[in-house]
């Protein structure tokens, strides 16, 4: 089963988020559980959790139907301790948020040395840092998004992200998602189905299939191996929609969340449907 949908405006409350996707005929959606531009919030009101649940079962979204995204803030591998202390701290918020709704899956991008430390520190710091949130909650999935690798961010290689995980100590509660635009800007020509099945087979060699827990489905504005993130709807683009379809009908993207962040919110509708056309 496929599950395709976008990330979905959570404005006036996390409760709107379920109706949002739902007007777009989403069968899977993303969200803010908060200001993502705030390191902190007020707190979850008990009416808007209800809510939130209620809708969710009422429009038929289940746990892993749901791919909520962290404050793009937060940095797990800063290194200075200051900016570190903060975004471990709003990191630990924002599962907890996620617990409190019934979710049960974060997804982040990795963090940034900011060209003060070298890489592989960088990937440990990342590493000690989902280990001390992880101790701290409980049931929520902390969900690794590859990157383009723009500027100092890591986790643009399947490399990387198997060293975070290496150093992860409960490998129950951590998981991966692929966004297609990052990937194609890493290096990843995911633009061909023989790059598509290369990139594939390197993904489950590399970290293993079991441990994707969604996908991020954009068009790419740049080039392959341009380091750029720049989005495109689905159809436009150099990326073109072969990846796409390779994706619907491939059985190993089944029961997880399939994530639009194409910029242009007014024809999610129509690419949700042009999606589930390619099943």
């Amino acid at each position: 089963m496929k599950f395709i949908g976008a990330h979905v405006s959570a404005a006036g409350g996390v409760e709107n988020a379920p109706f949002n996707a739902h007007q777009i005929e989403a069968t899977a959606f993303a969200l803010f559980t908060k200001n993502q531009r705030q390191w902190f919030s007020s707190p979850l009101t008990k009416s808007s959790i209800e809510l939130f649940k209620k809708r969710c079962i009422e429009y038929g979204y289940k746990p892993n139907q749901i791919l909520p995204h962290d404050s793009y803030l937060i940095n797990l591998g800063h290194p200075e301790k200051e900016g570190l202390e903060k975004s471990r701290n709003s990191f630990i918020h924002e599962l907890q948020r996620c617990e409190q709704l019934g979710l049960d899956r974060l997804n982040f991008h990795p963090g940034s040395h900011l060209n003060k430390i070298d890489i592989d520190t960088c990937l440990r710091i990342i590493s000690d840092s989902i280990n001390i949130a992880l101790e701290r909650t409980k049931g929520v999935t902390a969900v690794i998004e590859n990157t383009a690798g723009q500027g100092s961010n890591l986790g643009h290689t399947f490399e990387q992200i198997e060293q975070i995980l290496y150093y992860v100590e409960d490998k129950t509660r951590v998981g991966v998602c692929i966004d297609t635009c990052h990937s194609f800007a890493a290096g990843y020509d995911l633009s061909t189905p023989e790059g598509f099945r290369d990139t594939f087979n390197k993904f489950e060699k590399t970290i293993g299939l079991e441990y994707l827990k969604g996908m991020h489905l954009n068009g790419a504005r740049k080039g392959l191996n341009s380091h750029i993130d720049r989005h495109e709807p689905i159809q436009e683009g150099v990326l073109g929609t072969d990846v796409f379809k390779l994706i619907m009908r491939d059985p190993r993207f089944d029961n997880i969340p399939l994530i639009l962040e194409t910029p242009n919110e007014s024809i999610w509708k129509e690419e949700i449907a042009l999606l589930k056309s390619w099943v």
